[in-house]
């Protein structure tokens, strides 16, 4: 994989280079993911509204050269701590639901998420023993709902 992280890498580069966005490409791997590191002056570009940016270049690679990596290895982007940024955002978001559940017995819907967002709250409420967490909706619209188990 090592060939096709690299690969990965200087295609971002030169796709920056031809963007003209000053941003720097530097490629860890490990046996699960091949991580671009990205940073610079225009990285916050890649941060806004949501990463949304930062997950279409992910994607863009991995529809490039996801194919040729080994099984299970994915190629993962990131902008200067975003992604453990965003993780922590959605844990504490993931909390503050299932406090809202457990005091309103209301269900609490979240808003639109890609499913790596997702899967950070189910994975955050997996072990509560009084709530579930469900996605529910299609395609790029789903929501992620958590409520009570005996409302289920």
């Amino acid at each position: 994989m090592e060939e096709n992280c690299t690969k990965a890498s200087h295609f971002l580069e030169s796709l920056f280079e031809s963007a003209r966005l000053n941003l720097r490409v530097a490629a860890h791997e490990n046996p699960s993911e091949c991580l671009m590191d990205l940073s610079g002056p225009d990285a916050e570009l890649l941060q806004a509204e949501s990463g949304e940016l930062l997950l279409a270049l992910q994607h863009l690679l991995n529809q490039a050269f996801g194919r040729t990596a080994p099984d299970g290895q994915r190629i993962v982007c990131d902008v200067e701590g975003f992604r453990a940024t965003r993780e922590s955002e959605l844990r504490a978001m993931a909390n503050l639901a299932a406090e809202r559940v457990r005091e309103s017995r209301v269900p609490f819907v979240f808003g639109e998420m890609n499913a790596s967002e997702r899967r950070v709250i189910h994975l955050t409420l997996a072990e509560s023993e009084d709530l579930y967490t469900e996605s529910v909706g299609e395609g790029s619209a789903r929501k992620l709902r958590v409520a009570l188990k005996s409302a289920k």
